[in-house]
């Protein structure tokens, strides 16, 4: 243990401070280990374009990023949904605490649920997979892109220019804002992002001191089903620019196999022109399951059953899961 403390790298959100703070308590209370936290500035964060006009969610990490590779922070916590797929040179993840629920959330005014929208309502979403699966419980509502943080979102509904917004519910039990919600959605109406409601602590591979203190706050349950979720996701990005949505869970019925359940939706290249979404939609949805030691190759297993089916086809919204930080 340093004696002296920690400066742990995050982004300068409520939610993203308060989810530094998490991992902080948890770090000091397994382990000793003072942690100062260092708000560090993301372009994600000051930009008001499009993700994908930016270079996708991972203008949310490549700062931290930046921040730990010159020594200005120790180690660095995201949302692990904003990692990009890929293996970062020269840093590590060095774990993932215990995953938060990751399932979405409506926040409707009034306490309206989905179901009690009127026709044509308004429901801000930044993110394709949301929009995609929104359409398909309620054909007849809006979806109305959105950027900012969760309480920039949630003003939408209370000021009257939004009649719903759809949050990750992991992100508003961090701001402590749950009182808002007006419905949950299940995994199976809604399938959440890969690694929603999961944490990614990083650090310098190099500094195998605090890699080792780092693993105190590990949770093996919680990086196999995140692991899947994320191979399943690499593997679809090769031929794939749809929503995906992924979800990994031990069951209760098998508690030593992990279940993975992932979905891709779009609209095939012949039906693009004109399509709707309730006509001319296309999905793709498959589960399987496996060891936990075998998680990476379940999610590669799955996308390629899925890109048989013709998930490769689908060219509809790109994929840029501007789920970050919500």
């Amino acid at each position: 243990m340093k004696a002296q403390a920690l400066k742990l790298g995050s982004r300068r959100s409520p939610m993203a401070i308060a989810q530094s703070g998490d991992v902080a308590r948890l770090l000091t209370e397994r382990t000793g280990q003072r942690v100062e936290i260092a708000g560090v500035t993301t372009l994600g964060d000051v930009s008001r374009e499009h993700l994908t006009q930016i270079g996708g969610t991972g203008v949310f990490v490549s700062a931290l990023r930046e921040s730990l590779l010159h020594r200005e922070v120790d180690f660095a916590v995201h949302s692990l949904k904003d990692l990009p797929t890929g293996a970062a040179p020269g840093i590590t993840l060095a774990a993932i605490p215990p995953r938060d629920d990751p399932r979405d959330a409506l926040v409707g005014r009034d306490g309206a649920k989905l179901a009690d929208l009127p026709a044509g309502a308004r429901i801000g979403t930044g993110s394709p997979r949301r929009a995609a699966q929104l359409a398909m419980l309620r054909g007849d509502i809006t979806c109305v892109p959105i950027r900012g943080n969760a309480n920039t979102r949630l003003a939408k509904v209370r000021d009257g220019q939004l009649d719903a917004v759809v949050l990750a519910y992991a992100g508003l039990a961090r701001i402590g804002r749950v009182d808002l919600i007006s419905e949950i959605f299940e995994p199976d109406d809604m399938v959440p992002a890969p690694g929603q409601g999961a944490l990614a602590v990083e650090c310098r591979a190099e500094d195998a001191e605090l890699t080792e203190l780092l693993a105190t706050i590990d949770h093996p349950a919680s990086r196999a089903a995140v692991t899947a979720e994320r191979s399943l996701l690499a593997a679809l990005e090769a031929g794939c620019s749809a929503p995906v949505g992924a979800y990994a869970e031990f069951r209760q019925a098998s508690p030593d196999r992990l279940q993975l359940h992932g979905v891709v939706i779009g609209v095939p290249a012949a039906a693009r022109q004109g399509a709707t979404a309730g006509g001319g939609a296309m999905v793709v949805r498959e589960r399987g399951e496996a060891d936990a030691a075998d998680a990476a190759l379940l999610g590669r297993e799955l996308a390629a059953r899925m890109l048989a089916l013709g998930a490769a086809d689908l060219i509809g919204a790109k994929t840029d899961r501007d789920d970050a930080h919500d």
